[in-house]
């Protein structure tokens, strides 16, 4: 009984510090990743993997975790993005029910569709309480860009936090 317990504990805390640490490497120093002005949203890339591996519900706690940080450490108001990330968690959680998701395509195809919906929702919060910023020049010079690049590095996110949580499953092509 209590082996089991450690095993959860274990799991718990690895979770909540990749959530952390993705956090903070996103916000405080986003100059590593940073790819001709565009840095990739490595917490989006853990929502949809928690979402795909674990379900809507560890997806949508990782995305409260992930967007509080994000919303205190860039000091916008608390709450555009935890609503945005819980939102977009819950319905990849259900969409990757539905779907054959062991292959990387289809897990960059969800980040790219995921991320691309989380900025165009944040771009419309953000429209909705300063209309003076516009919509369609954020949309295109940001959400896009970004969602672009979360699904470019999806495979390798994938790998390391797969590894971290030791989900070895088999894949088409036999590689484990």
């Amino acid at each position: 009984m209590s082996i089991h317990r450690n095993d959860y504990i274990r799991e718990f805390l690895v979770w909540l510090v990749s959530i952390v640490f993705a956090a903070l490497i996103q916000t405080n120093w986003p100059h590593l990743l940073r790819f001709q002005d565009v840095t990739p949203d490595i917490i989006m890339v853990l929502v949809v993997y928690f979402a795909v591996a674990y379900g809507e519900e560890r997806a949508m706690f990782t995305g409260v975790i992930g967007g509080l940080y994000q919303d205190v450490a860039i000091n916008t108001t608390l709450g555009h993005h935890v609503l945005c990330y819980v939102l977009i968690g819950y319905t990849i959680g259900r969409l990757a029910t539905r779907l054959v998701s062991e292959h990387a395509a289809v897990k960059a195809g969800l980040v790219f569709l995921a991320s691309f919906c989380q900025g165009l929702l944040f771009v419309m919060i953000q429209y909705g309480l300063q209309p003076q910023r516009g919509i369609l020049y954020p949309i295109i010079n940001n959400a896009a860009p970004i969602a672009f690049y979360s699904a470019v590095i999806t495979p390798m996110v994938f790998f390391v936090v797969d590894r971290f949580f030791h989900r070895r499953s088999m894949v088409s092509d036999g590689i484990l």
